[in-house]
């Protein structure tokens, strides 16, 4: 089995304890603009896809669309996880590379947070 690098910065994240998971602590980690990167899985509800969309624009946070809610959860040792939020620029950074070179594009139009200087 080839091992997922997207998946492998997520663990090291959550290691880090930079990720904010699960619905409600994603919505917060994003409107209180402590999230600098979120990942929703792609098997998640057209609302729930929508939901993180319409928010991640207006707070202008990048939102990726990405893997299978157990692996999600898995990289971050727990059963499954729709959403995500990555708090932590250098390692946002780092994932949002990965997965751009995996071919995975940007799901709010592609706007970037990269030079945020949130603390």
């Amino acid at each position: 089995m080839k091992r997922d690098s997207v998946l492998s910065l997520i663990s090291i994240a959550k290691k880090a304890g930079k990720i904010a998971s699960g619905e409600f602590q994603t919505e917060t980690a994003v409107k209180s603009q402590r999230a600098f990167l979120v990942i929703v899985s792609e098997e998640a509800s057209e609302n729930t896809a929508k939901k993180f969309r319409n928010m991640c624009e207006f707070y202008e946070t990048p939102i990726y669309f990405y893997g299978e809610k157990e692996a999600l959860g898995a990289a971050i040792g727990c059963e499954f996880r729709a959403s995500l939020a990555v708090l932590d620029q250098g390692l946002s950074g780092s994932i949002q590379k990965k997965l751009e070179q995996a071919g995975i594009k940007n799901g709010n139009g592609g706007h970037k947070n990269g030079d945020d200087q949130r603390a």
